[in-house]
C-alpha cells in the first residue's frame, strides 16, 4: 500500500479500557474517563480523532503559510465532535484562530487550505476499514511503521 503507516494498540492490563498506542518510537495511553469505568489516564478514541483533525489542520495551515512567507504567528484549532446517535453522521466543527498580520485574502486562502488537510479529506470522503483476524497463538510481535506519509499528503494539499 502506498503511504502506509502502522500504529500498534494493545491492552495494558491496567483498568478495564486502558490501552497503549505505539507509533514509531513514541507511545501514549488511551483510556475512558473514570465516570465511564476507565482510569482517566488518557484521551478517549473520539478525542484522538478530533485531535488528529485539529493537528493536521494546524500543520497544513502552518506549512502553507511558511511556504508563502506569510506572517502567520500562531494557529489554534478547537474541534467539537458530536453525533445524534450511532446511526447518524458525525459532525466535526472546527473553530480556527489565525494570529498574525494577515490580510483578508490570506485568511480566506488559509481557510481553504484547512479544508484540504489530509485528515479532513479522509473524514469527508469516508474510508474503507478492513479487519483481518490473526492466528490466536502465539500473538505475533508487531512493530509500528513510522513513515512520512502524512507529511507527503500535507505537501500535496498545499500545492498551488
Amino acid at each position: 500500500m502506498a503511504n502506509s503507516e502502522t500504529t500498534i494498540v494493545a491492552e495494558t492490563g491496567l483498568g478495564k479500557y486502558q490501552v497503549e498506542a505505539r507509533v514509531g518510537d513514541a507511545a501514549f495511553l488511551i483510556d475512558e474517563p473514570v465516570a465511564a469505568g476507565g482510569l482517566g489516564t488518557g484521551p478517549n478514541p473520539y478525542n484522538l480523532l478530533s485531535a488528529a483533525l485539529g493537528a493536521c489542520t494546524t500543520m497544513t495551515i502552518r506549512l502553507y503559510a511558511n511556504r508563502k512567507g506569510w506572517p502567520l504567528a500562531r494557529v489554534q484549532v478547537a474541534v467539537k465532535h458530536s453525533r445524534a446517535d450511532l446511526n447518524a453522521r458525525d459532525v466535526f466543527q472546527m473553530e480556527i484562530a489565525l494570529e498574525g498580520d494577515l490580510d483578508d485574502v490570506q485568511r480566506a486562502r488559509l481557510m481553504e487550505i484547512a479544508e484540504r488537510c489530509p485528515v479532513h479529506l479522509t473524514l469527508a470522503r469516508g474510508s474503507e476499514v478492513r479487519n483481518v483476524l490473526l492466528p490466536a497463538q502465539p500473538v505475533p510481535k508487531l512493530h509500528p511503521i513510522d513513515s512520512p506519509a502524512h507529511m507527503t499528503c500535507m505537501v500535496e494539499a498545499c500545492a498551488d
